[in-house]
């Protein structure tokens, strides 16, 4: 099952082959149903080098499409994991019953704003995709790496907060252009991909796409040291991706992000000993002899000890009161 591919529609195909409770994040683009073989014409694109054969779900036919996919979607993910919808406005209703009526809960209904719109006359441009990040109903907690991209000390120029911006729920992330290269009518941007695999997964974990489309979703799990399956219904994209799969290096992502998984406060769940409390305290006072104030003191010591900024607060409260 592990970074095995299924040429099969995605619901016949996980009943065979994917077990309950198997699959630590899903992260799919599903068929509009807006007739995607004519979208270049919406879009003036170029079409020479995209696949023939674009397998659309019949208008009628997409609300029990969407809850039978969904039904096994449900199935296969584990309690700690998460899955991400990626779905245009006219079908958005029928996924979101989807959803419901097949016991996921949503946490985050997010706006991805891409780099190019719809041609149009006589109404507003359509700019953007619906990201639906959502849960089991059961689920207490689900696995997220808040620290995977940015740390909480990161600042731009102006003195904002990467992390808090990455952290928005409104995405501007541009789609990507290959001149010359075969791809699907419709391929998730790299950077996409990537940011909903950093804070919803672990190196080793498991990621399905259930809409394999350009295998975007494999390309880049794999080049995040994760593993991954899925389903791709179209005949001549599955034989030419799945050999474009051997192209891609396995972990070459992983020299983007920063070490300690991306994560800052890497001791943050240890248990302080004394010796390293103290060790604090003795910054603390040479970082403030220095001159700096006591935030920027704490900053500092967040990053050198891999702990959070209170964190290091109480303790060096707790240290001088002793």
């Amino acid at each position: 099952m592990r970074d095995i591919y299924y040429n099969q529609d995605c619901i016949t195909g996980a009943r065979e082959h994917l077990p309950d409770r198997s699959i630590d994040l899903i992260i799919t683009d599903p068929p509009f149903a807006i007739n995607g073989d004519s979208l270049h014409k919406h879009y003036h694109r170029k079409e020479e080098h995209v696949f023939e054969g674009y397998v659309e779900v019949a208008p009628e036919e997409y609300r029990i499409f969407s809850f039978k996919w969904v039904r096994e979607a449900h199935r296969v993910l584990k309690d700690t994991g998460s899955m991400y919808v990626v779905s245009g406005w006219s079908n958005l209703l029928d996924i979101l019953l989807a959803l419901e009526k097949n016991g996921f809960e949503l946490i985050n209904h997010i706006i991805w704003k891409y780099n190019f719109g719809v041609s149009t006359r006589h109404k507003f441009v359509t700019s953007h995709y619906h990201i639906l990040y959502c849960k089991k109903s059961s689920s207490k907690k689900v696995k997220f790496n808040t620290f995977c991209r940015f740390g909480a000390s990161d600042k731009a120029e102006d003195n904002s907060s990467f992390l808090y911006t990455d952290l928005e729920d409104v995405w501007v992330i541009n789609r990507d252009f290959k001149k010359g290269r075969m791809r699907n009518k419709n391929t998730l941007p790299a950077e996409l991909l990537r940011k909903m695999i950093l804070y919803s997964s672990d190196e080793g974990d498991l990621i399905c796409d259930f809409f394999l489309g350009s295998f975007s979703t494999a390309k880049i799990a794999k080049s995040l040291n994760r593993h991954s399956t899925g389903f791709e219904i179209n005949k001549d994209i599955y034989d030419y991706q799945l050999k474009q799969m051997g192209n891609v290096e396995r972990g070459y992502m992983l020299n983007d992000v920063s070490s300690n998984g991306g994560n800052p406060h890497h001791n943050q769940r240890k248990r302080w000993t004394e010796e390293e409390a103290s060790k604090v305290l003795e910054r603390y006072n040479a970082i403030k002899s220095s001159g700096l104030t006591d935030k920027k003191a704490y900053q500092l010591l967040s990053v050198e000890f891999g702990r959070g900024y209170f964190s290091m607060m109480n303790i060096v409260k707790k240290k001088r009161k002793n």
